[in-house]
């Protein structure tokens, strides 16, 4: 067991043998189950890996621009 203390900014350090024994995660999802704060570690997909899903999905440079210039409205 560990132990975090919450700063006064809402953040928390994590004990490095903590995050080591979780292949040193970057990014962690945050869910909370009955009152339980839970990290779970998160492995961020290289920017190929997105273009590649992009390509599978059929979706064109057109589409997304079209997408950027509805989100501006």
């Amino acid at each position: 067991m560990a132990l975090a203390k919450l700063t006064s900014k809402n953040q928390l350090t994590l004990p490095r043998a903590i995050v080591e024994s979780v292949d040193s995660a970057e990014y962690f999802q945050i869910t909370v189950e009955r009152g339980s704060i839970i990290l779970t570690p998160v492995q961020m997909r290289s920017s190929q890996a997105v273009r590649d899903k992009i390509v599978a999905l059929g979706i064109t440079e057109e589409d997304v621009a079209d997408a950027v210039t509805w989100a501006r409205k």
